[in-house]
């Protein structure tokens, strides 16, 4: 019996004997209040990884494992137990508690093995692996059998010593083949063994949330065996509790079931495509294809360090996928698979790219084979090796170049034909055409992540429509929200009508789209004209638009309401604006969280406050509508087939004065190399040395001469006529290039910007050599940017008053760059200053 303060209750479990019990313990209040132990763990593909190069397998199980450890008396008293019988408590180490598994009982496994698994053999026989972290079995590889009975005779000593209890029921001794952590493992390789098969590829159709859920976990265990396995499983991940409580209704699942029944992988062949959901018919299909995929995994070979391995890579519009091989006897058979679906962003990388981000993956999964070895990546695009040759990488691909330079990688591209055959020897790869055409009916709904700035409302003068502005807000403490709208009345900014309501319960963007609804209701009885509506919450505005998908539940059933009540009023729309400029509504939703009570506005005094936080007139400032003439238009000809007629965007900005013209075509007749390519390309070269028909004829393709006489520039590619035109860039003189610096830097329009957006800004519309260098000068030589920095984000603390007490305890020094070369040629002053004595030294 026990008088500890402590107690918890009991759970009973009958064992998979039949006959013995589990005692378990509800410890869920002990372990709340118990600082979690913090003890490194192995992981499960860590372990199976280290089972190669053994013939025999010895898995043990141990007996009561926990019962070796013994308890303090302070554990005891907080282990205590209350049963029919009284209060008890353990004085061995139970089942339950939070430190046990992990922390406790495999340190004192690492500590009993550790002579036997981490010191070598004397004999030279290899070291055997880590245990397992789990209390049963412990895999114990060997080799010959009777190497095998020696190790095995040294592990019973070990568990001897330190009272470790081996079940022999539950061991297997000397096994070709064993089960282990749902793996059946041989010298053969891996494959996977859930506990019921049967049960899985059996099952039907999840009708909940939760059972899709459960069904994902249980096949994501097994995703290194299943070929492309995130890409089929992708759409199923996408369902979300609202599309089960749809789908549970009987007349849309015998809809769903028997369009499924009748159409084929092609939907368009479905009688009547507006009234099927395609998405549960992908979803459904998607289901069958990975329970057919789990049934027949393939043996993942262990992974043979003396043999090189091989990579192939697959990616499509919206997934990526790769294998990890190995050749084994001229066949190529698979150690790893790993797949997944591409982020929003990701969707608007070129396929090159795609290729680069699977190829980080598998570096990244299999960093523990494949670090330090020689790798041959089979790719479908030969491009990819690129990356590894070219210099100066900016952005993302600088990134992935300097994340693959520690890698030893030779990249080959894999052809259709060579593709085929590839595959047809693994015997374990789908060919990736036929992929390609098979994930066709399972694609989810994904689209790339697009930036849409959505243009201000115009107002004209006198017109008159509706403004509605609301707000939302929550405090998780509290439990509750609050949300406010105001009806304003265009041109006088008049408020008409403002309320406000709290509701417990609620969260920051369910009171922002409540807020929305409460501006409908405010709205009833109104006459039906122009309505903009204004909130704070970016979410609830950019949904509402169709603009990106709602998926927290309580949420949709708000957007959906709100979308209803907006088809009412077919002139309206929807701005998103800051707090600053919310003010209004910001106030009375912040006063009804506050009170905790919402309140209809009725008194002058209020709408007056109302109007004073008023800024959305600041926003929806009053346009003025000017005629403006007509832009001319001249036409361009190219050298080739005589122009598409259209001027580069550069000239077509605005209306193209002749003295301009004239002005940049003198300056392109003074300088040299420009007027003889100009009449090396409208054929006048009588004049011209054959040094320099041969040098034009080698740039000249890459150049056009419009029909007002200038040279312009296009990017070298197979492009159509219309798309050259799009391109062409002005070359400019060098009289001319201080004056194209000075529009796009230092004027008004050019904003000052720094040399990489002034550069990429003149790049897009003109051209000349050394057009970089030339930014960096001149951007540099700024008086204005660098006398007129602010203060850098990152400021260290201040030195105080510095005093120097003897000679060179205290140097100062400064550097200026870009400076006009001197006699010696120098460009740059770099100064150090003694503050004690003040000698200079330059």
């Amino acid at each position: 019996m026990s008088t500890s303060p402590w107690v918890s209750p009991i759970v009973v479990i009958i064992k998979k004997n039949g006959i013995d019990i589990r005692l378990c313990f509800d410890y869920r209040l002990v372990n709340s209040l118990t600082r979690l132990m913090i003890y490194p763990m192995p992981l499960i593909n860590v372990l199976v990884e280290d089972l190669d190069k053994v013939l025999w397998y010895c898995s043990l199980d141990m007996a009561s494992g926990f019962w070796v450890v013994t308890m303090t008396d302070r554990a005891r008293a907080i282990s205590a137990f209350i049963t029919s019988f009284g209060l008890f408590e353990w004085n061995r180490m139970p089942f339950g508690l939070k430190n046990a598994p992990p922390q406790i009982y495999q340190r004192m496994l690492d500590n009993a093995l550790y002579g036997f698994t981490q010191i070598p053999r004397l004999e030279g026989g290899p070291v055997s692996k880590r245990p397992d972290p789990e209390t049963s079995p412990d895999l114990i590889p060997t080799e010959p059998k009777n190497d095998g009975k020696n190790r095995v005779e040294g592990l019973l000593d070990v568990c001897d010593e330190w009272n470790l209890s081996i079940s022999v029921v539950k061991s297997f001794w000397g096994k070709s083949q064993v089960e282990y952590l749902g793996h059946k493992v041989s010298s053969h390789g891996l494959e996977a063994n859930p506990k019921d098969l049967s049960a899985l590829t059996d099952l039907p159709f999840p009708g909940s949330l939760r059972a899709m859920q459960s069904f994902l976990g249980g096949l994501n265990y097994y995703s290194k065996f299943i070929e492309d396995y995130a890409i089929y499983a992708a759409v199923l991940y996408e369902l979300r509790e609202v599309d089960f409580a749809a789908m549970n209704k009987p007349e849309n699942r015998s809809r769903v079931q028997d369009l499924a029944a009748v159409a084929s992988d092609d939907l368009e062949g479905a009688r009547n495509p507006a009234d099927a959901d395609l998405r549960w018919i992908r979803a459904q299909k998607s289901f069958a294809k990975l329970k057919e995929k789990v049934s027949a995994t393939p043996i993942l070979r262990h992974f043979q360090p003396e043999l090189q391995p091989v990579v192939i890579v697959y990616a499509n519009d919206w997934a990526i996928s790769a294998a990890l091989m190995q050749e084994h006897d001229t066949v190529f058979h698979p150690v790893m698979f790993a797949s997944r679906t591409l982020k929003s962003n990701e969707l608007n990388y070129g396929i090159v790219e795609k290729e680069v981000v699977v190829l980080l993956r598998v570096l990244d999964l299999g960093h523990n084979l494949l670090v330090g070895r020689e790798i041959k990546v089979l790719a479908r695009y030969s491009t990819l090796a690129w990356l590894f040759r070219s210099s100066g990488l900016q952005g993302r691909l600088g990134q992935w170049a300097a994340l693959l330079s520690p890698s030893t990688l030779e990249i080959e591209k894999c052809t259709k034909g060579e593709d085929e055959i590839l595959g047809a020897i693994a015997a374990t790869i789908t060919p990736r055409g036929e992929v390609d055409q098979a994930l066709i009916a399972i694609a989810p709904r994904k689209e790339p992540r697009r930036k849409i700035q959505a243009p201000t409302p115009t107002v004209y003068p006198g017109e008159s429509l509706w403004v509605v502005s609301f707000d939302g807000s929550a405090r998780v403490k509290r439990g509750g929200g609050a949300y406010s709208a105001i009806l304003w009345k265009l041109p006088e900014w008049t408020v008409v009508r403002a309320r406000s309501e709290y509701v417990d319960g609620l969260t920051v963007n369910e009171a922002e789209c409540r807020g929305l609804l409460l501006c409908m209701d405010l709205l009833e009885g109104e006459a039906q004209q122009r309505l903009v509506v204004c909130g704070e919450s970016n979410l609830v505005i950019r949904q509402v638009r169709g603009e990106i998908d709602c998926k927290a539940p309580g949420l949709t059933l708000l957007r959906q309401k709100a979308m209803d009540r907006l088809l009412a009023w077919p002139d309206h729309e929807l701005l998103h604006v800051k707090r600053d400029w919310n003010g209004s509504a910001d106030s009375l939703a912040g006063a009804a969280l506050q009170r905790q009570a919402g309140v209809e506005v009725e008194e002058d005094s209020d709408f007056e406050n109302l109007v004073t936080l008023n800024r959305l007139e600041e926003i929806l400032t009053v346009k003025e509508v000017e005629e403006r003439p007509a832009a001319k238009i001249c036409p361009v000809a190219t050298r080739a087939t005589g122009g598409s007629g259209s001027r580069p965007a550069v000239l077509q900005e605005e209306v193209v004065r002749s003295l301009r013209i004239e002005r940049i075509k003198q300056a392109q007749d003074e300088e040299a190399w420009i007027a003889g390519l100009k009449k090396y390309l409208v054929g006048t070269v009588h004049d011209l040395s054959p040094e320099d028909i041969k040098f034009y004829n080698a740039v000249g393709s890459d150049y056009d001469v419009d029909l007002d006489g200038l040279l312009f520039y296009c990017p070298p590619a197979k492009r159509t006529t219309e798309e050259r035109d799009g391109l062409m860039r002005l070359v400019v003189p060098k009289p001319l290039q201080q004056d194209v610096l000075h529009h796009y830097h230092s004027s008004l329009e050019g904003g000052r910007q720094g040399i990489g957006r002034t550069y990429q800004r003149i790049r897009d519309h003109f051209r000349w050599r050394g057009i970089y260098r030339s930014v960096q000068r001149y951007v540099g030589e700024c008086v204005d940017c660098e006398t007129g920095k602010g203060r850098p984000t990152l400021q260290g603390e201040s030195p105080g008053n510095i005093q120097a007490t003897y000679p060179f305890q205290i140097i100062a020094v400064d550097h200026i760059p870009s400076l006009p070369k001197s006699r010696k040629g120098n460009t740059e002053l770099l100064i150090w200053v003694d503050l004690f004595t003040g000698y200079v030294i330059a």
